[in-house]
């Protein structure tokens, strides 16, 4: 079965196309789950032991590309 999650709301992509700040980091927020599932990397520490981490870099990246196509984001 497949889940229906909220849609971002038209008027906040709008504000955050502008440049809106506080609309940017509302949807910031509501994809941060997303971006932290598809960060999850496979780590081994020093007793070969493995654990799932969250790649900051990679995480921080993600979310640097999203701001730039929500900032190049043209509403006609």
């Amino acid at each position: 079965m497949k889940k229906n999650y909220p849609l971002v709301p038209f008027p906040l992509i709008v504000k955050a196309a502008d440049g809106n700040s506080e609309a940017i980091n509302q949807i910031i927020r509501h994809y941060r789950g997303y971006m932290t599932k598809r960060s999850l990397r496979l780590m081994k520490d020093e007793y070969g032991n493995q654990s799932m981490v969250v790649d900051e870099v990679l995480r921080g990246r993600m979310e640097t590309r999203l701001i730039t196509k929500i900032l190049s984001f043209e509403i006609k």
